[in-house]
């Protein structure tokens, strides 16, 4: 890895030790984050360097997309305006059980492609197939967190955890170190209790952390209460998942006791607005989760749900939600807002070292135009972030101290070619012609 010094670059660190931003220089080192300065201090190097004059750049921490499910790309605009149930029973999955291997690495390439030039440095992706998605991911030199999605019903159920487990073997810290493996049960409705014992026990023993959605709908939780008696959150307490690292998606419908129960157990949430509010799923207490000390990430899902993998408009809606629904303008201001993108959004998955421009840290960084009409004037640049930029603002990104996208462009993907191949699968699969 070369050597990379970014110059007079303002920089939103999101590390509470500086100020919220300031003008200065970054230096790159073997994947890390060196040194940082602060004006009038400069960086200087007597050893080779590439020097990049990032004066017209705002530099910060790359966005942490916590849930999602890449490949469903495929079905960006197939089932919209559907109730969840609906949307899954009748639509997602009779298309889902056309997938091929192919299908799932060129899906995941285009969302992999769309992450990065939004911003995204690190994505969290349950699905199957997943071998041709640790394969993308190794590709595109993009930051991964992926679990085989595992269902405890049906006639894959019995094969599916070892699956699960043959997948991590194979694939964690492949892509020097970048691709990151968990177990995925996939929710308490498609993996009953005895299910979930298995995997709890299967993730104690190769202390992996666990991806699940949980208490994503009122129909959901109103059926574990008719089935179990209790809510998911509790039931999830009863069967000893949260003895595990766990990694929640979505909880929007919860109690006090379920997250009395959250903060208690350390689970990390990753919350997802744009998906929630198109699927009516619901607005996630989000106030009453960090209140309580809860790890909030954000994510945007699966595209087929919300329909974009923008993470600056998840961060947008998940402070301008907060705000509205509790009629408070001063909950999740703009410097919790970034964190939850970033920092909190890499603790949610369980990383370690990754989401704040501080030294010792992976450099994964992203530069954001300050050249455009909405980027004038910049009174604050963590709330400019917030309110007014967008993933079209980006134009730098790397990962790992290495560069992937420079002037807008990616480096090594060949982003035409993946629009083209992804569109016709998508036709195929949904029977419907491209335009």
């Amino acid at each position: 890895m070369s050597k990379v010094l970014f110059s007079g670059a303002m920089i939103v660190p999101v590390d509470e030790s500086r100020p919220g931003f300031f003008t200065g220089d970054i230096l790159v080192e073997g994947g890390l984050i060196s040194k940082i300065s602060e004006f009038p201090e400069r960086i200087t190097t007597e050893t080779e360097v590439k020097v990049i004059d990032a004066g017209r750049l705002i530099l910060m921490p790359g966005m942490v997309n916590t849930h999602g499910h890449a490949a469903m790309v495929l079905f960006r605009g197939y089932a919209d305006d559907l109730p969840l149930k609906e949307w899954l029973e009748q639509k997602i999955w009779p298309v889902e059980a056309k997938l091929t291997s192919e299908d799932i690495y060129w899906g995941t390439l285009l969302s992999i492609v769309e992450m990065l030039k939004g911003g995204t440095t690190t994505f969290a992706d349950m699905y199957f197939y997943m071998d041709q998605v640790a394969q993308a991911v190794g590709e595109s030199g993009i930051r991964a967190v992926l679990c085989r999605g595992l269902i405890g019903v049906g006639e894959n159920s019995a094969t599916s955890l070892q699956e699960g487990e043959q997948f991590y073997r194979d694939w964690h810290g492949r892509g020097a170190g970048r691709i990151n493996v968990t177990l995925g049960p996939h929710a308490p409705y498609t993996c009953p209790p005895e299910f979930l014992k298995k995997v709890i026990i299967a993730a104690d023993r190769l202390h992996l952390p666990l991806q699940i959605h949980l208490s994503e709908t009122a129909g959901e939780v109103e059926a574990c209460r008719q089935e179990y008696g209790c809510s998911p959150i509790v039931l999830m307490e009863r069967l000893g998942l949260f003895e595990q690292k766990v990694i929640a998606a979505h909880c929007v419908h919860l109690d006090d006791e379920d997250i009395q129960i959250m903060a208690r157990r350390q689970v990390r949430v990753a919350h997802n607005p744009g998906s929630n509010l198109k699927l009516g799923s619901g607005v996630a207490p989000v106030a009453k989760l960090l209140a309580a000390g809860v790890t909030v990430g954000l994510g945007t899902d699966g595209a087929a749900s919300n329909n974009n993998l923008d993470m600056f408009e998840e961060m947008r809606l998940a402070a301008l939600l907060a705000k509205g629904i509790n009629r408070d303008p001063t909950l999740i201001p703009a410097d919790k807002a970034l964190r939850m993108a970033t920092v909190d959004g890499a603790a949610a998955l369980f990383l370690e070292k990754t989401g704040q421009l501080k030294e010792g840290f992976r450099a994964d960084m992203i530069g954001i135009s300050r050249e455009l009409p909405h980027a004038v004037p910049l009174h604050d640049l963590p709330a400019h972030l917030l309110y007014s930029a967008g993933a079209a603002d980006v134009r730098l990104v790397m990962v790992d101290g290495e560069m992937i996208l420079e002037k807008g462009e990616l480096l090594y993907l060949d982003e035409e070619k993946i629009k083209a191949e992804a569109a016709a699968r998508a036709a195929k699969l949904t029977g419907r012609s491209e335009t």
